[in-house]
């Protein structure tokens, strides 16, 4: 026997003589685990009940409502400027400020014009009597019809010369195109305006227009009186507007439809510019069974819940109706008065044992 050989035996023998050793201590051990009491409720390898919470149904009012962001926009806008150009010699404005309509904001030069305008009309009297005087003339055979035509179309260009003037000196006024809020000037007093120059900008704020986007899905939804309710971020107000006005057709990009709804905006409260939160009831279905999203789960085709019977949980198959983002109508499969099982849904199964903790009933309409 080798060296090596007899330093093997060697150690499978001692390895031998301690196991002997220990033996009795480990065969002990081993049935003192044995001897361990098994857990309450795990007797015979069963589980603990599956811990879940009720809803007691009611019936219940369930609205489809649909919810989209908007943005308030005046009921007119526009930019002021004069109609022609010249020297500003007066701004009748304070910024800011509440104007009506007609009243006078800011004029131009208009010194060469009156004087034309004073010219023209000295002139008429004259061109009156000579009207007057070829006509009597006329009547006497005194004179051709043509002469008293020519001096009556000498007064008619008068008259309209005098009439541009007129329009001319209008246009050297910048006046308010309707009531409303007149903003920052942009020109100081000795400036010179043209038609390109911008004065300031006029606002009117009541009404306010409330412009929103819908999808196909609501487009037959909303039309001219439709109701909706909005919000502005910062203010715990809810307020209501009156659709008025769809656009014609859906944006060939969003495929979504522009719509425009009036709010009074009663002392000018709310500004234009806000983005505002909307809210349209499309439907409401009185009198029927609602239950959450969450409390069924698509299976094999067929919806289904659980509701609790005699301390299980029982499955049911359900029809449904009106189904909203966080809730859906069941037209049969559940009745009013039935507990239905809302946490754990994915982990119950038809005649498991479930323990029932919190129960709620259904809010009544």
């Amino acid at each position: 026997m080798t060296k090596r050989t007899r330093i093997f035996v060697i150690a499978i023998t001692g390895l031998l003589i301690i196991g002997m050793a220990f033996f009795p201590m480990i065969k002990k051990s081993l049935k003192k685990e044995d001897k361990k009491p098994v857990p309450k409720g795990q007797a015979g390898g069963q589980r603990n009940p599956l811990a879940v919470n009720g809803l007691v149904l009611q019936y219940s009012t369930l609205n489809d409502i649909f919810r989209t962001k908007g943005i308030l926009l005046p009921d007119e806008e526009v930019d002021l400027s004069f109609e022609t150009s010249g020297k500003i010699t007066n701004i009748n404005f304070t910024e800011g400020s509440y104007v009506t309509q007609g009243q006078m904001l800011a004029k131009i030069n208009d010194k060469p014009l009156q004087a034309e305008l004073k010219k023209l009309e000295t002139q008429l009297p004259l061109a009156n009597e000579r009207v007057f005087r070829q006509k009597t003339l006329l009547e006497k055979d005194a004179v051709s019809q043509e002469t008293y035509e020519v001096v009556v179309t000498e007064l008619e260009k008068l008259k309209a010369d005098i009439e541009l003037i007129k329009t001319r000196i209008a246009q050297t006024e910048l006046r308010a195109p309707f009531s409303g809020i007149i903003g920052l000037r942009q020109v100081s007093n000795g400036a010179y305006a043209s038609p390109s120059v911008v004065i300031s900008k006029l606002t009117k704020i009541s009404p306010l227009k409330v412009e929103f986007s819908v999808n196909e899905r609501q487009v037959d939804e909303i039309r001219p009186g439709t109701r909706l309710n909005f919000g502005i971020e910062n203010d715990k107000n809810v307020y209501e507007a009156v659709v008025y006005a769809v656009e014609s057709q859906l944006d060939a990009q969003t495929l979504s439809l522009k719509a425009r709804a009036r709010y009074p905006n009663p002392g000018g409260r709310l500004k234009a510019g806000q983005s505002a939160t909307v809210e349209i009831r499309l439907r409401q279905i009185t009198n029927t069974v609602v239950i959450p999203s969450i409390a069924s789960i698509a299976e094999m085709g067929r919806d289904i819940a659980f509701i609790y019977k005699d301390g299980k949980a029982k499955q049911v198959v359900l029809t449904k109706g009106l189904r909203t983002e966080n809730s859906v109508q069941v037209v049969s499969g559940i009745s009013v008065g039935d507990t239905l099982l809302t946490t754990g849904v994915m982990q119950l199964r038809d005649g498991m044992t479930v323990k029932l903790g919190e129960v709620v009933t259904q809010a009544a309409p």
